[in-house]
C-alpha cells in the first residue's frame, strides 16, 4: 500500500476491466516516472468521450452522432440484420469483410445470476425494427457462451413471423485446433454444422 494520492491513482486504474493491482500499479508509476508523458491530453479525451459519445439510436452502436455509420450508410443491405451482445462485436465481425447489412446491439446478454433479464435488453427496439417487414433475415450472432445461447434461444422464439428467417451464426472448431482440446458440445456443433466436400 502506498500512501494518499499514489495509492488513489492505483486504485482508480484498477477499477477499469481487466486491469488488475499489478498493472494498475505499472501504469501509476509510469504516469509518475515518466516526465514526458503528458496526461492532459488523456483526461481532455476522456472528457470529451463522456460528454459527446452516444449510443446510435437505431441499432444502439457507439456513435458520435445520433445515428452511427452503419445504419447511415446507403450501401449496406437494409434487409438484414445480425444482433451482438456488445459494440464491440460488431468490430469483430467488421474485419471479416464478409456482412454488410445492419447490426442491432442488445447491450448484454440474458443472465439470470447477474440479474440481466430479457427486459434489460435493447429486444423491444429490435422488435421496432421488424415491424414494417422490411427485414428478411435476423442473424443472431451471440456469443456461444451459456448466457448467449440462452439470449439466442429466447429471441429465436421471439422473432417468428412470416417472411422473417431467423438464423445462427455458425460454431464449431477453431483453425488450427486439437480435436482433444475441444469441449463436448463445440464437438457436437461441429458434428451438426459440418458440410459436403462437393
Amino acid at each position: 500500500m502506498y500512501e494518499g494520492i499514489v495509492q488513489d491513482l492505483i486504485d482508480e486504474f484498477g477499477k477499469l476491466p481487466g486491469v488488475g493491482p499489478k498493472s494498475a500499479q505499472r501504469i501509476a508509476f509510469f504516469i509518475i516516472q515518466n516526465q514526458g508523458y503528458d496526461p492532459t491530453k488523456l483526461s481532455e479525451l476522456l472528457e470529451t468521450v463522456r460528454e459527446k459519445v452516444r449510443f446510435c439510436h437505431i441499432c444502439g452502436m457507439i456513435s458520435d452522432s445520433d445515428t452511427c455509420g452503419f445504419c447511415s450508410d446507403a450501401k449496406r443491405n437494409p434487409a438484414l440484420i445480425c444482433v451482438v451482445e456488445e459494440a464491440k462485436d460488431v468490430l469483430a465481425i467488421e474485419r471479416t469483410r464478409e456482412y454488410r447489412g445492419l447490426y442491432h446491439v442488445l447491450g448484454g446478454a440474458i443472465s439470470p445470476i447477474d440479474g440481466v433479464g430479457p427486459d434489460d435488453l435493447r429486444i423491444s427496439e429490435l422488435l421496432a425494427r421488424l415491424a414494417d417487414s422490411s427485414v428478411t433475415e435476423v442473424i443472431i450472432a451471440t456469443d456461444p457462451n451459456l448466457e448467449g445461447e440462452a439470449t439466442a434461444t429466447y429471441l429465436s422464439r421471439l422473432l417468428v413471423q412470416p417472411g422473417l428467417s431467423v438464423t445462427r451464426l455458425a460454431s464449431g472448431l477453431p483453425v488450427g485446433g486439437d480435436l482433444e482440446y475441444a469441449d463436448e458440445v463445440t464437438l457436437g456443433r461441429a458434428f451438426e454444422g459440418r458440410r459436403s466436400f462437393s
